[in-house]
């Protein structure tokens, strides 16, 4: 099934050609409502910002934000597809998309990073949100190996939309 990772401002566009059945908003806690329950049966909206580790004045990924995302890719698995978004889809948006992939079919990590910087060379997924999964789904710290093996992605402002249905 497929998941589509995307930037807010691409979410629109793409649920009117994609069609997902549940669509993943990962924003930070001060942002506006997406609203995006108009254009998909399932929603969920998760609020924290895009922070590897504690800040003042900052919420982090949590262990039940991920237990969330986790969660809600498996219900999405049947239906799909699954839009996953954050604000520039560089970090949260692919984090997200990463672990959702991995726990649906198991595959090596560091073969599911590599896939990712291919069809995503400019994404950084979230470290914070990718230990956490780590402790999660028990995979012993080879989700955060993975992601720092395949380290920093290119310079961007914006990612864009794609689709990651073949990492699974």
């Amino acid at each position: 099934m497929s998941i589509i990772v995307c930037p807010l401002h691409d979410v629109e566009a793409i649920a009117r050609a994609r069609r997902p059945s549940h669509i993943l908003s990962l924003i930070s806690p001060s942002a506006e409502s997406t609203g995006f329950q108009r254009l998909a049966p399932y929603h969920l909206e998760l609020r924290f910002n895009d922070i590897a580790e504690p800040r003042q004045g900052l919420i982090e990924p949590s262990p039940d934000n991920i237990k969330s995302i986790i969660e809600f890719g498996r219900s999405s698995r049947a239906q799909g597809p699954l839009l996953i978004h954050c604000w520039a889809g560089v970090s949260r948006s692919p984090a997200a998309a990463f672990i959702i992939a991995f726990d649906r079919a198991r595959p090596s990590p560091a073969q599911l990073a590599a896939r990712l910087r291919f069809v995503a060379p400019y994404c950084t997924p979230n470290p914070r949100m990718i230990a956490l999964a780590d402790e999660a789904l028990g995979a012993h710290g080879d989700l955060s190996r993975a992601i720092t093996e395949i380290g920093r992605g290119k310079e961007t402002y914006w990612g864009s939309a794609f689709d990651i249905s073949k990492l699974e």
